[in-house]
């Protein structure tokens, strides 16, 4: 029986993480679910996933983690080599949303995203890869978003811009990580609007004049955008699958992973730009000599 790999997932309190902790949990891996405020708002959640580890045999609990915190993601870390003596598979999934004028929202709010979104993942990758790169083997899991290259609809621009960036820094990890024998897989959801908290908990904007300045020419839309990317999502699609997908794509060998996985039930044509994005980019590494850095299965 293959030894169970050890997973740390980040923002695992809710939605596609605590979904991913679960099912790679059932699926037989160790793992470690992070999340903010393990004593305290998120006690629920921890004991929720304790219970979940009793009832089915699991091998899955909880570590303190706030991925904004560089201490906190230090210690976490720390706390799963001692415990485990390693970390297989990172799932980066930390982050949060944001609803509104882009005009409405002030800097610091924009700054405040990108933390949460792309700076916090930095922080894990720093802390998590040593360990990784001592073994020469590992994967990275990197949750970002369709809106990277699909539609792009308004109202969401800090959200979509921190994803953006996190895009970039998971291809440009990608080509630094493949020599020492560690994997990269981009998982890009699409707008699933219902099973997790995304658009529940999402930020606002703290300028309510600007708010107000827009109402008039864009109050109706901005209430009933998240209404009409509902109806885009047809019955039936589920949160679980991207769970699933993750799973899917850790129980795969090292070195046969996939670079990047679609799970867009809204087909707002993420998939057709991405795959044109990841040749022209593999066509360029080609060009300048750096094939090796590749990923084994990137565009051809």
């Amino acid at each position: 029986m293959p030894t169970p790999r050890v997973v740390l997932v980040t923002g695992a309190s809710s939605g596609f993480g605590r979904l991913t902790a679960e099912s790679l949990a059932r699926a037989g891996n160790v793992v470690v679910a992070g999340m903010r405020a393990v004593d305290g708002r998120n006690a629920t959640a921890r004991r929720a996933l304790e219970d979940l580890a009793d009832r089915e045999a699991l091998q899955l609990g909880a570590v303190e983690l706030d991925v904004q915190s560089l201490q906190s993601v230090e210690d976490a870390v720390d706390t799963v080599v001692r415990a485990h003596g390693r970390i297989d598979v990172l799932v980066q999934n930390a982050g949060h949303m944001a609803y509104g004028p882009a005009e409405a929202f002030t800097p610091e709010q924009f700054a405040a995203l990108y933390d949460v979104n792309v700076v916090g993942a930095q922080r894990v990758a720093r802390a998590v890869l040593p360990h990784m790169r001592d073994r020469r083997s590992g994967l990275v899991v990197w949750v970002g978003s369709s809106s990277t290259r699909g539609g792009h609809p308004p109202f969401l621009a800090p959200y979509f811009a921190a994803k953006a960036g996190l895009d970039a820094l998971a291809e440009s990890y990608a080509a630094e990580l493949v020599r020492f024998g560690i994997d990269t897989t981009i998982v890009v959801p699409g707008a699933f609007t219902s099973g997790t908290n995304h658009f529940t908990n999402a930020a606002v904007p703290a300028d309510a004049d600007r708010v107000a300045a827009h109402d008039e020419e864009y109050g109706a839309l901005r209430r009933d955008l998240t209404g009409r990317l509902a109806e885009t999502v047809p019955t039936g699609a589920d949160v679980q699958d991207v769970a699933d997908e993750i799973v899917r794509v850790v129980d795969l060998p090292g070195g046969g992973r996939p670079y990047r996985v679609h799970i867009d039930p809204s087909h707002d044509g993420s998939e057709v730009v991405s795959a044109v994005a990841d040749r022209i980019r593999a066509e360029f590494y080609r060009r300048v000599g750096i094939e090796d850095l590749l990923s084994p299965n990137a565009a051809p």
